[in-house]
């Protein structure tokens, strides 16, 4: 039994003074017996945060092996990040759901990506004849989501340009929609997001090449996004490795890691769903969920916005429970209030999950 006293921000506008933990459940009812045998935290309070976009069972040359995996998910946790949406991996991570000790896994099955259009190792590399196929088979290999890489270097034009024609994703997109899976697309570039958002997309990745155009058509469709900020701050040095030989893409690369913020801002503005995700797992390590928090607020979204976007919007997008009675008690608490300063989230004081505190 665990008995947390302060500041319980159960959402943006409802906070609690006090909660406690009985068989790995919340409640808001002082337990009738032994209640002055429980331990108790205190502190302020929120809900297991969420990485909407991490890749757990990878690293930047492929899949990695068990005690690899294990490590990633362990410094998620520790970071207070206990609900994570796997956005593609070549790897098997159901062992994951057998350990309680660890976060849980939304799964997105493997990237779709066109043959010598991705990272090595990553995908499954099909050309768009196939791509419906692919799509149900990852449809039933995740947890109700398919990543589609949308756009990626083109070596003979030099630079980003996209990856699959309208009608095999109109096809492909409708058919996850049919299996009862939501469907994401990696995007850097401007060009790839038409055809996406027509084709009924649910969700982009990245979205730097989001454009004054096209915002309100994603507002109104309701297409959330995952700008990964931290990762885009890669773009300069991906540039400056490019420079010599595709100078077009280089450029292209920093005009959008130089508009970052402003384009993350005005997706914000236009009510576009804006979720917290890291990309770790590739090129990053895990962990940055709280640093990804600070970027939002970089951008120009208020620190409730960006609260929001890691835990209570987040969850509820990705149809999870949050602090609520006999919700699974999977929370973070921290020494100062979150809502005064994001960096209160880069170090918790106590991370419990399950109810245990880990």
């Amino acid at each position: 039994m665990l008995h947390v006293e302060g500041r319980i921000l159960v959402g943006p506008d409802d906070v609690r003074d006090e909660l406690w933990v009985l068989d790995g459940r919340i409640t808001f009812d002082r337990p009738r017996y032994s209640a002055d045998r429980a331990e108790t935290l205190r502190g302020w309070v929120l809900p297991g945060l969420v990485d909407a976009h991490c890749h757990v069972g990878l690293d930047a040359h492929g899949a990695v092996d068990h005690d690899t995996a294990e490590a990633q998910a362990v410094t998620d946790r520790d970071a207070g990040a206990l609900l994570l949406r796997d956005a593609g991996s070549p790897s098997d991570t159901r062992w994951v759901d057998g350990r309680e000790d660890l976060p849980r896994l939304i799964r997105a099955g493997r990237h779709l990506a066109r043959p010598r259009r991705y990272i090595r190792n990553y995908a499954h590399e099909i050309e768009p004849g196939d791509l419906t196929a692919y799509v149900v088979q990852e449809a039933r290999r995740g947890d109700g989501w398919v990543k589609l890489v949308g756009d990626w270097i083109d070596r003979e034009r030099g630079d980003l340009a996209p990856c699959w024609p309208y009608d095999a994703l109109k096809e492909a997109i409708d058919a996850a929609h049919a299996a009862g899976a939501r469907v994401t697309a990696h995007c850097f570039s401007e060009e790839s997001l038409p055809d996406l958002i027509h084709a009924g997309i649910d969700c982009i990745e990245h979205a730097t090449g989001l454009t004054e155009e096209l915002i309100p058509e994603f507002a109104a469709r309701g297409v959330a996004i995952v700008p990964t900020l931290v990762n885009i701050a890669t773009f300069p040095s991906i540039a400056d490795g490019a420079d010599a030989k595709f100078p077009g893409y280089a450029a292209h690369m920093r005009d959008l890691h130089a508009r970052r913020y402003e384009t993350v801002r005005a997706a914000y503005d236009a009510g576009i769903p804006v979720y917290v995700g890291t990309d770790a797992g590739g090129s990053l390590p895990h962990g940055l969920v709280g640093h990804e928090v600070a970027e939002l607020v970089r951008a120009g979204l208020p620190v409730t916005a960006a609260l929001s976007a890691a835990t209570w919007s987040a969850r509820a997008w990705l149809g999870r429970d949050g602090l609520t009675e006999g919700a699974e008690a999977d929370f973070v608490v921290y020494d100062s209030d979150p809502r005064e300063d994001v960096a209160a989230l880069l170090a918790p004081r106590a991370v419990v999950l399950r109810g245990v505190r880990r």
